[in-house]
C-alpha cells in the first residue's frame, strides 16, 4: 500500500520549486481567485519554517504589517503558488525561528549570510 502512496505523491511534485532555506528573506507569488478573474499577489517575509517532505512538504513566512505580525503557510508543491524568490539569505543556526514571534523592530532582523 505504501508504494502505491508513494508514486501517486511523486506524481504531484514540482518540477522547480526554488532554492530557499529557513532564514532567508523570500517574495512568495500566489494565485489569487476572486470570482471568475484569477490574478497573482505576492507576499514578502522571513521564512521561519519548512516542515515535512515530498509532497507534504509546507513552509511558513512572516512579515510586519502595519505593526502586526501576519504568517501565512503553503504547501510547497501546490499549484496555487506560481514561484518563490530569493531576496536574502538569512544566517540562522535554527531549524524553526519560532523566537521571532515575540520580537518587535530591529531584534526581529536576521544577519545575512554570504553564500
Amino acid at each position: 500500500m505504501n508504494d502505491i502512496i508513494k508514486k501517486i505523491e511523486d506524481a504531484q511534485l514540482k518540477e522547480n520549486v526554488g532554492n530557499f532555506r529557513v532564514g532567508d528573506t523570500v517574495r512568495v507569488y500566489a494565485k489569487i481567485k476572486e470570482g471568475t478573474r484569477e490574478r497573482i499577489q505576492m507576499f514578502e517575509g522571513i521564512v521561519i519554517k519548512r516542515q515535512n517532505g515530498g509532497a507534504r512538504e509546507t513552509f511558513t513566512v512572516r512579515k510586519i504589517s502595519n505593526g502586526v505580525g501576519v504568517e501565512k503557510t503553503w504547501p510547497l508543491h501546490s499549484p496555487v503558488i506560481e514561484k518563490v524568490d530569493v531576496i536574502r539569505n538569512g544566517k540562522v543556526r535554527r531549524a524553526k525561528l519560532n523566537y521571532l514571534r515575540d520580537r518587535v523592530g530591529k531584534a526581529a532582523k536576521v544577519k545575512e549570510a554570504i553564500r
